[in-house]
């Protein structure tokens, strides 16, 4: 399989431009600038892609590489500071603009260039610099200008380097996708082999003989990740796995009920749910705080999980549903001298009284978007392929103040009204996520003539791209009307509904 290095300078884009090449049908991995050169030699890379970042390349504190990189007869594409980089690595000027770029900007080509194949001489990019490249290298050509930058961006074809100032990989930039396209079949010679029938069919042959006749345990979460990870491991073993499943009671209305028929009817595999709703209450009797909540969730559901895999006397591997992002976020995935940025949540340090003969994660190397393509071809219903993103801690941090269980009926009960209701109408598509939130406080009603005394539900919906920020989600009136109505009609213990109009920020997508 032809593989693709992103070479990580500390730019934002580093795993989007990683996603742009495996649009492509090419394969592609991140790696710190701190990566031996040896490691990248002995990897086999088709090409190599010098991300953008913060820093000015002439303050030497800065991300630099050795010169020895552009020696390897590997092609280069340098973006942004990558750009700038290779000018200053072979003996270019890079100084302060005396004009910074920032947002759309039109760029000129000045040259013709493989790496620009079957683009127009004029045509739209996004930048975002401060520093330019005063003074190209000696050997490389200008390919393309603004009218701020004489150097937007140079290639020495000998040598199979090519560096651009702005960033193709965002949707910003017309021609982008073709850049890159250019860049992997033209230059790199990419045969596009990375496809989702062919992950499949490799990462089931590699699971085979890794297990050989052993067992394997997954911990069975219900979420996207652990669901395919199930679906890939069932497909290649079979009854050699054992999916644990610990429903602690705080989940959607009868999504336990859904998760243990779904991979019990679909899959073949030996399936264990602890049901523990009333172990997780007594443990949360009484606390109002949502990070002592959040502390309780998670230790007891490790005491659970581990407790049943001792019950199984459980022997052979551990599997996880870790994913690209996870390992990346983490350190694990970026070679040597990466910070560690966050523990990613599907990491379980395991006891040492459990022994396992080795760790397995058969999705390792796949972004969210790809996860989820492989579950729609192992035939997983789309409601877990499509969740939505749900806390770990599950509904205890979707009720406010003490978590009984009749707050988690009346929360359960509001949800799946509001999500009936959506799915009948359409407009969940519009959505990131929705949801219904128990706030600890009631409300005066009048239900037939009679005056109430009752709870309220707080409707939440919100749209985004990414989480880091998200708006409120505009649903029709009409909408809200019904979903109000049919809640405080059957939802026994509510008589009052509201609708959350905060964005994030300053709000928080979720209320604890």
């Amino acid at each position: 399989m032809q593989k693709i290095l992103v070479l990580d300078f500390g730019g934002q884009y580093n795993q989007l431009i990683a996603r742009r090449v495996r649009d492509n049908g090419v394969y592609a991995e991140i790696l710190p600038y701190t990566a031996p050169i040896d490691e990248i030699k002995s990897n086999g890379y088709s090409g190599i892609i010098f991300t953008g970042g913060p820093n000015s390349v002439f303050d030497l504190s800065s991300p630099h590489y050795s010169r020895s990189i552009l020696e390897l007869g590997i092609p280069v594409l340098g973006i942004c500071y990558g750009c700038q980089l290779i000018a200053w690595m072979t003996g270019g000027e890079v100084k302060t603009a005396p004009v910074s770029e920032y947002g759309k900007i039109e760029l000129n080509l000045r040259a013709d260039s493989k790496l620009f194949k079957g683009i127009p001489e004029k045509s739209v990019v996004w930048m975002s610099h401060t520093d330019y490249i005063a003074a190209v290298p000696e050997g490389f050509e200008i390919t393309a200008t603004t009218d701020n930058c004489p150097c937007a961006a140079m290639e020495n074809e000998e040598k199979g380097v090519y560096a651009v100032q702005f960033h193709p990989e965002v949707t910003h930039s017309q021609f982008g996708k073709e850049l890159l396209h250019n860049f992997l079949y033209e230059i790199c010679g990419c045969a596009g082999d990375w496809q989702m029938d062919s992950f499949i069919d490799r990462t089931v042959a590699e699971l085979k003989e890794q297990i050989g006749d052993k067992k394997v345990v997954l911990g069975l979460s219900g979420g996207v990740d652990s669901s395919v990870a199930a679906g890939l491991l069932s497909r290649a073993v079979g009854n050699q796995l054992t999916c644990v499943f610990v429903d602690h009671g705080l989940m959607r209305k009868d999504e336990g009920d859904f998760v243990e028929k779904t991979f019990t009817s679909m899959f073949e595999m030996n399936f264990v749910r602890v049901n523990c709703q009333g172990h997780f209450l007594k443990k949360l009797r009484g606390v109002t705080d949502p990070e002592e909540k959040r502390k309780i969730v998670g230790t007891e559901f490790y005491n659970v999980f581990w407790e049943q895999i001792r019950k199984e006397n459980a022997t052979g591997f551990f599997a996880q549903g870790t994913i690209y992002p996870d390992r990346i976020e983490s350190g694990k995935g970026a070679g040597t001298g990466q910070s560690v940025i966050k523990t990613h949540h599907n990491k379980v340090e395991m006891p040492k009284s459990v022994k396992f003969d080795g760790i397995i994660e058969p999705l390792k190397d796949l972004f969210k978007d790809e996860v989820r393509a492989v579950g729609e071809k192992l035939g997983i219903p789309r409601e877990l392929v499509w969740r939505q993103p749900f806390p770990g801690p599950g509904l205890s941090v979707r009720i406010l103040g003490e978590i009984t269980a009749e707050k988690i009926r009346l929360v359960q009960d509001a949800d799946a009204v509001l999500r009936d209701e959506m799915d009948k109408c359409g407009y969940a598509e519009n959505l990131s996520q929705f949801f219904a939130v128990l706030p600890d406080a009631k409300s005066v009603g009048v239900m037939g003539d009679h005056r109430t005394y009752e709870d309220i539900i707080i409707l939440r919906a919100v749209t985004t791209d990414n989480f880091m920020t998200a708006d409120w989600a505009r649903i029709p009136y009409e909408i809200l009307e019904r979903v109000s109505s049919r809640i405080t009609n059957e939802v026994r213990g509510i008589n009052r509904v509201v609708y959350d109009i905060t964005s994030k920020p300053p709000a928080t997508v979720e209320y604890e």
